[in-house]
């Protein structure tokens, strides 16, 4: 105990004994106060050494947690760190000692960690690149601050290095793609920065090298734009050296002035490029293109024109011999066809050209072959055109009268008569001729689109009808003579007085139709419209007119 402190303690005791002994406390008194000091006294020091036992514990405590970390960024850090203290000095000696070494360490750390952070920071921003990621990074890299060694720190480094590497290969790759769409866009004449957008947003900013896009997916895209351009770069090379050659021959065909020539000179250059070979700026530029094929076209139209008259020509050439010859065809249907197969451009003129001028020599060939037959069959129409003028002639009545001319139609009524009499046996010549005409070549002899063959048949089946229409008629005339015979000898001559039997037979003919007459016109009108325009032509279609006259002739 500190000397003053007990000079202090003693003093105040005395001065309790005094204060005692004036008051006249009892000594029982005295002993249980002064036992009750010393029980405080005890207590305050209890506490005391409670508190600084605590405090030796805190430091203690203290002391282990700083060796604990330092132990912890050692291992972190990869680094060994030397304690120079001594066990046997005091806690408060031995933190002093441990507290410098721990505050070194956190700084190294945190130097460390940052070295880390910006490293991989750079790692994420590069790999989010190739990756195509279009949004920078936003969070903060993950760290494992339980590894932060230097060695760790270097592999780290040397990642990064090689992902930099990568990155200028593939912007090299990028800026090489684009320098080679910017030529191809100045020698075929389309947007570079449209082209380049398309691919990436962030290709046509040269103003922002660093921010291209260089993902896979981008340096695929620029390749398969590249390789595309490529190809139809040599497309319209081809195209464009296909159509110089055409425009030469079709100059040279036509005759064309150099003049007119000179304005095609960029395209006739392209003929004696290689297709390696570099170009000038926009000569495969659409506008090229399509004025090349105007010009082209414009040409073809020119020497198309003139072909086509010569086309034209022949064809109706064609058209005029089967005409004759009375072989169906089609002029309409195959001008029609002529037109569209030379717009269409599908036919060689010199081709189709080619092609009538075969059909004219075969033509040709089938009209010898048809022409014995054709002559019999005008001479069978002629004579059917006789026998129609006979019949219109006999249904005059006045045909008899001294009128001009009336002795030429008696003439030519005597040689129709003469004529029609023939017609059956031209009708067999024919029909023999047809036949074998047909068995020789296999196929049905066509006249105007008819068969022949039926057409005579048709004629001779109308021509059965109209001869008992006139048997028939003069069945009826003869029961009508006998019937007047018969009442001429029943009344005698009175009945003749009044009216001779010619009168009456003339009164007969204009009041009463003969039934005769009414048969014979049916049949042939049938006839007629039932045969078009060939067998309408025939003087067989037209039905007989009951004539007393004529009809007494035949009897």
């Amino acid at each position: 105990m500190h000397p003053s402190s007990t000079t202090t303690c003693t003093s105040l005791l005395q001065e309790l004994q005094i204060i005692w002994d004036e008051i006249g406390e009892s000594y029982n008194e005295r002993d249980k106060m002064l036992l009750e000091l010393e029980q405080e006294c005890l207590d305050i020091y209890n506490k005391k050494v409670a508190k600084t036992r605590k405090y030796k514990a805190e430091l203690q405590r203290s002391l282990a947690q700083a060796e604990a970390e330092i132990a912890s960024l050692m291992s972190a850090l990869g680094e060994q760190v030397s304690l120079s203290r001594k066990k046997e000095g005091s806690l408060k000696e031995q933190i002093s000692t441990v507290k410098p070494v721990l505050e070194d360490l956190l700084m190294k750390k945190d130097l460390r960690w940052k070295e880390f952070s910006e490293t991989l920071t750079q790692v994420a921003e590069i790999s989010s690149n190739i990756a195509g990621n279009d949004y920078p990074v936003s969070s903060g890299p993950e760290i494992d601050e339980s590894d932060l060694t230097q060695r760790k720190l270097d592999e780290l480094r040397a990642h990064l290095q090689d992902l930099c590497k990568e990155k200028a290969i593939r912007l090299q790759k990028v800026n090489s793609y684009i320098n080679a769409v910017h030529e191809l866009s100045e020698i075929m004449s389309f947007d570079f920065l449209k082209a380049l957008s398309n691919v990436h947003k962030s290709l046509n900013e040269f103003s922002k090298a660093h921010s291209k896009s260089i993902s896979n997916d981008t340096l695929a895209r620029l390749t398969e734009l590249v390789e595309s351009l490529e190809k139809e770069k040599h497309q319209r090379l081809l195209k464009l050296q296909g159509l110089g050659r055409t425009m030469q021959e079709l100059w040279n065909l036509m005759e064309t002035p150099m003049e007119e020539r000179r304005r095609f000179d960029n395209i006739s250059s392209l003929l004696s490029v290689p297709a390696g070979d570099a170009l000038k700026k926009g000569c495969l530029g659409l506008d090229n293109v399509r004025e090349a094929e105007d010009e082209v076209k414009r040409l073809n139209a020119l020497k198309s024109s003139k072909m086509k008259e010569l086309v034209f020509k022949r064809q109706c050439e064609l058209e005029e011999i089967c005409r004759e010859v009375h072989m169906d065809v089609n002029s309409d249907a195959a001008k029609q066809s002529l037109v569209e197969l030379i717009d269409s451009g599908d036919g060689d003129l010199s081709d189709i050209l080619a092609s009538i001028d075969s059909q004219i020599e075969k033509a040709k060939e089938e009209a010898l072959t048809r022409k014995e037959i054709l002559d019999k069959v005008d001479k069978w129409r002629h004579a059917k055109e006789e026998e129609k003028w006979l019949d219109d002639y006999e249904k005059d009545e006045n045909r008899f009268t001294a009128v001009r001319g009336a002795h030429k139609n008696l003439k030519r009524a005597e040689k129709a008569r003469s004529l029609i009499s023939k017609i059956p046996a031209m009708i067999d010549g024919l029909t023999t001729k047809v036949k074998g005409w047909e068995k020789e070549r296999g196929v049905p002899f066509l006249c105007d689109k008819h068969r022949l063959l039926e057409i005579l048949q048709e004629d001779i089946v109308l021509r059965a009808q109209r001869e008992e229409e006139k048997r028939q008629f003069r069945e009826q005339k003869r029961l009508q003579g006998q019937l007047a015979t018969e009442k001429e000898a029943k009344y005698g001559s009175k009945s003749a007085k009044k009216k001779p039997l010619g009168q009456s037979l003339n009164t007969d003919n204009v009041t009463k139709t003969p039934i005769g007459r009414r048969i014979g016109n049916t049949p042939g009108r049938s006839a007629i419209s039932a045969g078009k325009d060939f067998r309408e032509s025939g003087r067989g279609n037209a039905a007989i007119p009951l004539n007393y006259v004529a009809l007494q002739k035949d009897d």
